[in-house]
């Protein structure tokens, strides 16, 4: 079964919506990169539980996805909710990339060579806040101790403002193939207030030189709701974006979440918030569609050859940390500090600060913070999710079928609750499938919500959790 697009008319005439249906709908909820989500995770998983889950995989042979965490930065983007530091002083880099090989070198012993790297990407805080020599020394360690497919998907977060052509070109030459660029708003008032002055032409240039230099794939990534946004000033840069023409573009709502994040509190009082947010939104989306980019889900457009949009049609998309992938059944090993590892059953974090993060990796070889192993209940509920919102559908007999349950039996309460988004236009419960409406593709999380059992007892916390979903 594959997916059918939208046409702009019908997409169009289903995002008409009213003050009401989004004060409804609008509330705090996971973006579900994993499930059950972190706040459930717990310390009593350790660095020994994560080594037996290594050695599960290993005894499974699965291919391998590997994630580093570089988190540094220059200078603080004030809508910024990732576990960042700041430093301008670049002396920082050399201990931590040392301490980082460390804890690589000992995650490779758990990696025998014939499971192969499927999927390598960098992330942060600015991984191009390292030098060009640094980028090219740590990735020759890792090429040493991981074998890598020849048809790995290589892929680098990188922000414009401390990227170089001399860093893009040592990329490509170690045979990066993905880049992922930060731009948000090109509106000079919006850069200003959240503290990132990133003029277009530099984007353009840098862009513009990634393609000359042969990478497979460049994404960018907007974010809608920030301070002094308004729909005729995005639309304006949703021009400029597609002028660019990026293969992929995520188009993020602003996490809003200033009990995590303090410096989220000094445009507050600029934010666009209700009808006038989803304007924006829906400038962005419609603009897209018209231009040719197909709606993957949630915040992610592709372009009608790509990977991620193939994928959708097959029904093989996955998701895991890093968003949208099509690398599924691939064991996600995280290094650096925050990072997050999915392997088999079991997430693990590693510790969100340097010092202990490092001192762990010294006594130990891995850093674990906390973790989960997922219950069978987990998993079939995990895979409910990931079917919601990788494919828009879930077909029941599948499930059941997986599963060894019947479905409609099973998940009696869940469809009951269902009956209300049905009558709001945002899911199709057929006697052999939930699908999604396109508004409801907009609301995923929402529908995605109803089959996770762990939010009511979060949702008694004083603080929320998460960000609203639009």
């Amino acid at each position: 079964m594959t997916l059918a697009h939208p046409s702009l008319q019908q997409m169009s005439g289903e995002l008409h919506v009213g003050a009401e249906f989004l004060s409804k709908y609008n509330r705090p909820g996971p973006r579900y990169t994993s499930y059950p989500t972190a706040p459930v995770w717990n310390d009593a998983f350790g660095p020994a539980d994560l080594e037996r889950v290594h050695q599960e995989a290993e005894r499974a042979r699965t291919p391998v996805s590997l994630y580093m965490h570089i988190p540094f930065c220059e200078s603080l983007c004030l809508f910024c909710a990732c576990n960042v530091v700041i430093q301008k002083n670049k002396n920082v880099a050399p201990p931590y990339l040392e301490v980082l090989k460390r804890e690589m070198k000992r995650v490779s012993l758990s990696v025998s060579k014939n499971r192969r790297v499927v999927q390598f990407h960098w992330g942060g805080g600015t991984p191009t806040y390292l030098t060009p020599e640094q980028i090219e020394d740590l990735f020759a360690f890792t090429k040493e101790h991981f074998h890598f497919d020849p048809d790995s998907e290589i892929g680098i977060e990188v922000d414009p403002r401390v990227t170089s052509r001399e860093h893009l070109e040592t990329l490509r030459k170690l045979g990066f193939n993905r880049l992922s660029m930060g731009i948000q708003d090109f509106h000079a008032d919006v850069q200003e207030a959240v503290h990132r002055i990133q003029p277009y032409e530099m984007t353009r240039d840098l862009l513009f030189a990634a393609r000359d230099l042969g990478f497979d794939s460049i994404n960018v990534d907007l974010i809608y709701g920030l301070p002094y946004q308004t729909a005729d000033t995005f639309s304006h840069t949703v021009d400029q974006i597609l002028g660019l023409a990026p293969d992929r573009i995520a188009l993020f709502s602003y996490a809003h979440v200033p009990w995590l994040k303090k410096q989220q509190g000094s445009f507050a009082a600029h934010l666009p918030e209700g009808m006038e947010k989803f304007e924006i939104f829906r400038v962005g989306l419609l603009k897209f569609l018209e231009a040719g980019y197909l709606y993957i889900g949630m915040d992610h457009f592709a372009k009608p050859g790509d990977e991620l949009a193939i994928s959708q049609q097959n029904r093989t998309l996955h998701r895991n940390f890093q968003g949208y992938t099509t690398k599924a059944g691939a064991d996600l090993y995280g290094m650096g500090i925050t990072a997050i590892s999915g392997i088999q059953d079991a997430y693990a974090q590693n510790h969100r600060d340097i010092p202990t993060w490092e001192k762990a990796v010294s006594e130990r070889g891995l850093a674990t913070m906390r973790g989960y192993h997922l219950s069978n209940e987990d998993r079939l509920r995990r895979t409910v999710i990931s079917r919601l919102l990788c494919h828009t559908i879930v077909l029941k007999e599948e499930i059941s079928r997986e599963f060894g349950i019947d479905f409609d039996q099973y998940f009696a309460e869940e469809l009951r609750r269902l009956e209300p988004f049905r009558q709001d236009g945002l899911v199709h419960l057929e006697r052999g499938e939930i699908r999604a409406t396109w508004l409801g593709r907009i609301f995923i999380r929402n529908l995605a919500m109803l089959f996770d059992p762990y939010l009511e007892k979060q949702q008694l916390i004083a603080k929320p959790l998460f960000s609203k979903t639009l």
